[in-house]
């Protein structure tokens, strides 16, 4: 019965990709318990290789005060504080001196706990421009767009995220 009813309503099972990492299992069952884990426990190793290149004169006081503002918002993401990491996030975001779409996947997540889905999926799609290739981007964005009520958007996202992902892992075993 249930199963009619999900087809009756134009849901597809999320059952056709049976080869989920934990991450792109956790999205499809918005376990957003499970992805904010999955972020803090990955850190900032993604941001490698993005453009962050500052000239000698950028590194100020700001620049200083930019850095602290993403420490406390990761301080407050750890602690499940996802107000606070979101004002922070944003503030090192505002600044424009440096660009991390782990702070965009991050502050992401803080809006979707917050029930903040549109945020959340400008955020995502953030991360996707400054990191294309990076499969969390569209694990969120499936995420977000099924809090959003776009059903078959969130399922084309997840499968792009299972086919980076995979991309991803066939490359770090090539290493």
């Amino acid at each position: 019965m249930h199963q009619m009813k999900k087809k009756l309503m134009g849901i597809q099972h999320s059952t056709n990709f049976a080869s989920l990492s934990p991450l792109g299992e956790a999205c499809s069952r918005k376990d957003l318990t499970a992805i904010h884990e999955v972020l803090e426990n990955i850190g900032y190793k993604d941001d490698e290789g993005v453009a962050n290149e500052l000239s000698f004169q950028m590194w100020t006081d700001q620049m200083q005060e930019t850095l602290n503002c993403k420490k406390k918002g990761d301080v407050a993401f750890r602690q499940k504080d996802f107000r606070l990491a979101i004002e922070c996030y944003t503030q090192f975001i505002d600044a424009g001196t440096m660009v991390s779409p782990t702070v965009y996947a991050r502050r992401s997540i803080c809006y979707l706990i917050s029930d903040m889905p549109q945020e959340a999926l400008n955020d995502a799609m953030q991360v996707q421009v400054v990191s294309p290739v990076w499969h969390i981007a569209s694990y969120i964005q499936s995420v977000a767009l099924i809090a959003l009520g776009m059903e078959n958007e969130a399922q084309a996202a997840l499968k792009d995220g299972t086919t980076l992902e995979s991309k991803r892992s066939a490359t770090t075993k090539q290493k």
